[in-house]
């Protein structure tokens, strides 16, 4: 299917990998916020991407932050994609406020094991699973490696928070959690409970992350908790959970979905947030209408003039190939790429070379690599082993006897290590544009032949009279 599930590009500096989001340092400096198709189960992310689901995310986000802006103002700047959000750089508060409605999922395991106190906030003896409280609580949570229960109390002493603004980030969670419980409420739907993340900017504090999405949220059914609160099923990936749950392999979980069990936890996720908006997901036909979220991604990106629509790495065994490394560089001007220059040694710390190939491997947009290194090339030679872009080597030579035993390790390599070699720095850009094979850059390509050929035509026709 077609779906998001990794985003990388070398133009853009990446700040945090998470389960789901990635994000990046816009060119403005601002966040770019990329929500991928990934789902995790179990402390784990599959390896089966759900069409849609990045952009359901991402929707319902934005659709909650855009409609509590009277509670609260928010880091949103702009959705340059239904998958991505541009947003403000807050400085986040390391607590994550948890407002539950009713005793389920990590709290009831802990009630049916004798605990009574949650974050501080006690409860009674004798409620029943899925019992709804009198009122919502607040439990909050640190933001660590392993997130734990803590009180307010604690919050404050060790340092996480000032009581002034806790209580301001819990009167606000309240709020936030009272109202969408009464949108939720007229379309059928009961938030069970939820969590929330604050910054501060400028001194202000905002909401930041996301808001009321399957993935930070719990729903049920109404309808359904109606028949029987026991049995009420959670409207998202707890269809993905328990498929996993009964079919584990030697008390594994599986890291992959069916396409069928895929299919269908799409499905949900499509159905809850028309659900919750009123209005089917704008890409909801996109599988069907041949889109390609890549493509449209990367378009509405460099729309948006967040990055170019190609790059090309140039990588140069060490700094002393600079001056040669800029020749190439210079000959890309004219074509609207995104340039960069790199220098790693396949024989001194050829162990970066994995990192640099995880990311041109999966960039979201074409690029090439042009390969700087001289004597005993093996620069070209590993990084087109390694990575699955074209790889152009163009050694540095300051004369023809110094090319000439240059050229020999450029020009052989070994199977499986598809290294391409071009002697001149303007005829090595020129052939990473043809690689690239872009329309827009063909187009281009070919009105620059055209000139070329009237040149030649008009001398032809002045000197063929001499």
């Amino acid at each position: 299917m077609n779906t998001l599930n990794h985003f990388a590009t070398p133009q853009l500096e990446l700040l945090h990998r998470g389960k789901v989001r990635d994000s990046y340092r816009a060119p403005s400096g601002e966040r770019l916020i990329v929500v991928t198709d990934r789902l995790s189960a179990f402390d784990s992310v599959l390896e089966t991407p759900i069409a849609h689901k990045g952009a359901v995310l991402n929707g319902l986000a934005a659709f909650w932050f855009d409609k509590t802006q009277h509670i609260i103002p928010n880091h949103v700047i702009e959705l340059l994609d239904p998958n991505v959000t541009l947003a403000q750089e807050a400085e986040p508060i390391r607590v994550e406020m948890i407002v539950r409605n009713y005793i389920t999922g990590s709290m009831l395991r802990g009630y049916q094991k004798g605990q009574r106190t949650f974050s501080g906030v006690s409860v009674p003896d004798g409620l029943t699973k899925h019992q709804q409280f009198p009122e919502p609580i607040v439990t909050p949570t640190t933001k660590e490696d392993s997130d734990r229960e803590i009180t307010p109390e604690n919050l404050v002493s060790e340092g996480w928070v000032a009581a002034e603004l806790y209580e301001q980030m819990r009167v606000k969670s309240l709020e936030l959690f009272n109202f969408a419980s009464a949108w939720m409420a007229e379309r059928g739907i009961i938030l069970v409970d939820t969590k929330y993340e604050f910054g501060l900017l400028n001194g202000e504090l905002i909401l930041i992350d996301e808001i009321h999405t399957p993935d930070s949220s719990r729903f049920w059914s109404a309808e359904d908790y109606a028949r029987n609160p026991e049995t009420a099923e959670q409207m998202d990936k707890e269809y993905v959970r328990q498929w996993l749950i009964q079919n584990k392999q030697d008390g594994q979980y599986l890291r992959a979905l069916t396409p069928e069990v895929a299919q269908e936890a799409s499905r949900r996720y499509l159905d809850i947030f028309e659900r919750i908006t009123g209005a089917p997901l704008p890409t909801g036909t996109e599988m069907t209408t041949g889109g390609d979220v890549r493509a449209r991604l990367v378009g509405n990106l460099v729309r948006a003039g967040i990055m170019k629509d190609a790059w090309v790495n140039i990588v140069m065994g060490s700094a002393a190939d600079k001056e040669h490394c800029l020749k190439i560089r210079q000959n890309f001007e004219a074509y609207n790429i995104f340039t960069q220059l790199r220098v790693t040694s396949a024989h001194k710390n050829g162990e970066e070379i994995a990192g640099m190939a995880a990311v041109w491997n999966n960039s979201v947009e074409p690029g090439v690599i042009i390969a700087v290194a001289g004597l005993s090339n093996g620069l070209g030679g590993a990084l087109a082993a390694n990575v699955n872009v074209p790889v152009i080597s163009c050694p540095p030579w300051k004369d023809y006897a110094e090319l000439a035993m240059n050229l020999n390790s450029s020009v052989i390599m070994p199977s499986g290590t598809p290294n391409l070699t071009v002697v001149r720095p303007d005829n090595a850009a020129q052939a990473a544009v043809r690689a690239l094979n872009l329309p827009r850059l063909r187009e281009q390509l070919s009105k620059e032949i055209l000139v070329t050929k009237a040149k030649l035509r008009a001398a032809d026709a002045e000197l063929r009279v001499l």
